[in-house]
């Protein structure tokens, strides 16, 4: 007797080929048969007429290490179909912890957790599983982590031949023990630091591990095409497998630039680079309203910050820096005041949710940058925001690419996080497959799950048939829609590793999901 049959229901396998009415049948924790005859019992039922089944999304870009201590059900990530999350991306993750400096790094994006009580990855794995988790979760060993661990509270500075070999020492321990691979954020500190000596080697490590590289480049405003190079020229040296993070331009300006970073990646693949690129489906990001800050003053730390932010003289450098920035991103003067939201402040939530040029008209600023220096003087806690970063014709043209891999750069560190936090999945498949028709539904599937599940070696998931893990999602496709109240309409069944997740609107806390 089987655990679970989904009928009649139009089986999408993962790989792309066309969706056939089939019946799956579920076994313990893997796919035991899906076939076109009848399957005659199980314990439970599901009857999916007029709804597709596919293999569970696996989401190739997240920061989800702490939601899922947080919210044992995982339920943003069930909510939307999600059943493993690739996490620690963009140099930002909790592993190897060395240092409580790593605390205060890496809030921001994930948020608060009480119990550090891990040093590395073993120690975390072990962690994770004993507080059982609602998804599958595959954990990349962090830049900013690997620093500290490396370089200690002093990690935001250029390293040196001794401290360049520790990190790799630390790198080739922890994937070794399991670790998926290695990820930077070359925007953020301290990985903005590094040297191109500092990354050849660290990725030179992650190929002899046969491992993957995420990288979130140096610049995805000005001068993008040129920081996409770099990381490019750097991996192909080193011949490691590399992923692009949320691949974009940044800027009106530089929205012409997206065909040449395109045509770059395929140039790099032409030369025998494995190179793709992550992608989420909207047109704004979020991120640390302190990320709007120079280098210099993100080198400091949050005291220091809030103290430099306290002097005239030291608040005008800031601002000539800002906008007249030549060797970084400066966010501000490419987004600009109109486009940039105070998501989540903690000091002051009464600015939740509107822009800095609404945050200056209210407290009666002339200049939206003396508003939001006052605003990061303030705080004590979180500051996230959104900005506007790319034109819609761009995030298409991005999105249609044959080397698109879906994503969703998912955090939770705020009660009022980015909608692709909750809703990535279903703005994909509703917005872009079902109305605009950019993609066929079996393409997008396939870029869903087995495409991401091969990226990073996930052999047992991402496909629907015999022998793979039972990790399913089953969806109406023109009933997909985004809620306001953070869930979504649609999609009717989850199952995590043979344990059903979600069925009509209700989330279960199973404990299913496994560190991989």
């Amino acid at each position: 007797m089987y655990d679970i049959i989904l009928k009649n229901g139009l089986v999408l396998d993962g790989r792309g080929n066309k969706a056939k009415k089939a019946n799956v049948a579920i076994f313990s924790d893997s796919i035991a048969l899906v076939t076109d005859k009848e399957i005659a019992r199980a314990r439970t039922v599901i009857d999916c007429t007029g709804k597709y089944v596919a293999p569970g999304f696996i989401d190739g870009h997240t920061h989800t290490d702490f939601l899922l201590l947080n919210d044992e059900k995982a339920s943003p990530r069930v909510g939307q179909g999600i059943t493993t999350d690739i996490s620690g991306n963009c140099g930002i993750g909790v592993f190897p912890y060395t240092n409580p400096v790593l605390k205060t790094m890496v809030q921001d994006v994930l948020g608060e957790w009480r119990e550090w009580k891990w040093k590395d990855y073993k120690t975390m794995k072990n962690y994770y599983m004993t507080k059982k988790i609602g998804v599958n979760v595959l954990f990349l060993v962090s830049h900013t982590a690997l620093r500290v661990a490396s370089l200690g509270e002093d990690c935001r500075r250029e390293a040196t031949d001794e401290e360049i070999e520790r990190m790799c020492s630390i790198l080739r321990s922890e994937l070794q023990s399991g670790a998926g691979g290695f990820s930077t954020g070359l925007y953020y500190s301290p990985c903005v630091y590094s040297s191109i000596d500092e990354l050849y080697r660290i990725l030179k490590v992650v190929k002899e591990e046969n491992k993957i590289f995420t990288v979130h480049h140096r610049s995805e405003g000005n001068g993008c095409t040129e920081s996409l190079k770099e990381v490019l020229e750097v991996a192909f040296k080193s011949g490691v497998k590399t992923e692009i993070s949320h691949l974009k331009a940044i800027g009106r300006k530089n929205q012409v630039e997206v065909d040449k970073m395109l045509s770059l990646i395929e140039e790099y693949r032409e030369r025998g680079l494995d190179v793709k690129f992550d992608q989420y489906p909207y047109t704004f990001g979020s991120t640390s309203l302190f990320s709007l800050l120079p280098p210099r003053i993100l080198a400091l730390t949050r005291l220091e910050q809030r103290m430099a932010l306290s002097l005239d003289s030291e608040r005008e450098e800031i601002r000539n820096e800002i906008l007249n920035a030549q060797t970084w991103d400066s966010i501000y003067p490419l987004v600009g005041p109109d486009d940039i939201v105070a998501l989540y402040l903690t000091t002051n939530p009464e600015y939740n949710g509107k822009s800095l040029s609404e945050i200056a008209q209210i407290r009666g600023d002339k200049d939206p940058l003396d508003t939001l220096f006052d605003i990061l003087k303030d705080e004590t806690g979180l500051a996230v925001m959104t900005d506007r970063t790319e034109s819609q014709e761009s995030l298409e043209r991005i999105m249609v690419h044959p080397l698109m891999c879906f994503g969703t750069d998912s955090l939770y560190s705020s009660p009022l996080p980015h909608p692709r936090s909750y809703h990535s999945t279903v703005e994909f498949l509703a917005k872009y497959v079902r109305d605009k028709k950019l993609l066929t539904l079996e393409e997008a599937v396939r870029r869903m799950t087995s495409e991401t599940a091969s990226r990073f070696s996930l052999l047992d998931r991402g496909v629907l048939s015999e022998g793979y893990r039972a990790d399913v999602v089953v969806f109406n496709l023109d009933e997909l829609k985004a809620n306001d109240d953070k869930t979504n309409n649609g999609i009717s069944t989850v199952i995590v590793n043979g344990k059903i997740a979600l069925q009509d609107g209700v989330i279960f806390s199973t404990g299913a999901g496994r560190v991989l």
